[in-house]
């Protein structure tokens, strides 16, 4: 038997499609701080942040007046005092949206200098990592259902497909 190239290549998008389908979703948080407000004077970012999860993989994104202020990371010291004579990172570029990747699990701690600190723009958050994948339940005795797995339909689909891939290209 002959194996047609189109078949070949039928087959293997087929497959790629069906492991898409089965792997779950991961997806990291872009936070843009302070919401609608941005990174500005007179917002209490403490409140913004409490109800917030921040996971190992989010961003915070900094939206603010690039000729007036700046995003520095700072110790818990200096961010407790706004002291921004030392910062661990300066993340301004200049265009008044910047990213910082969350991408270790700790507490990170951010102000404006130029005294916008004391005006209360300073944000400090606790980066956690992911929480764990739910565990799975138990099989309940009985007759499962079919539908309760989900790799049924995308293996369904995958069948089926080299099924008319095997019949069209004979």
């Amino acid at each position: 038997m002959v194996v047609a190239p189109k078949m070949v290549v039928g087959v293997a998008v087929v497959l790629v499609w069906a492991m898409v389908v089965m792997v779950p979703e991961v997806a990291a948080t872009r936070w843009t701080v302070g919401t609608n407000q941005g990174w500005a004077n007179n917002v209490n970012y403490t409140i913004w942040a409490q109800d917030k999860h921040f996971i190992n993989g989010d961003w915070l994104f900094f939206v603010y007046d690039r000729n007036q202020m700046n995003v520095l990371e700072v110790n818990k010291t200096d961010y407790e005092s706004c002291n921004s004579d030392h910062p661990l990172h300066n993340w301004t570029t200049g265009a008044g949206r910047d990213v910082v990747p969350l991408n270790v699990t700790r507490n990170y701690y951010f102000i404006s200098g130029k005294g916008f600190c004391y005006g209360g723009m300073k944000l400090a958050v606790h980066v956690e990592n992911p929480p764990p994948p739910p565990a799975a339940s138990p099989v309940k005795s009985g007759s499962p259902s079919i539908y309760q797995n989900k790799l049924v339909l995308p293996a369904l689909f995958a069948i089926s497909a080299l099924w008319d891939a095997l019949i069209h290209f004979r």
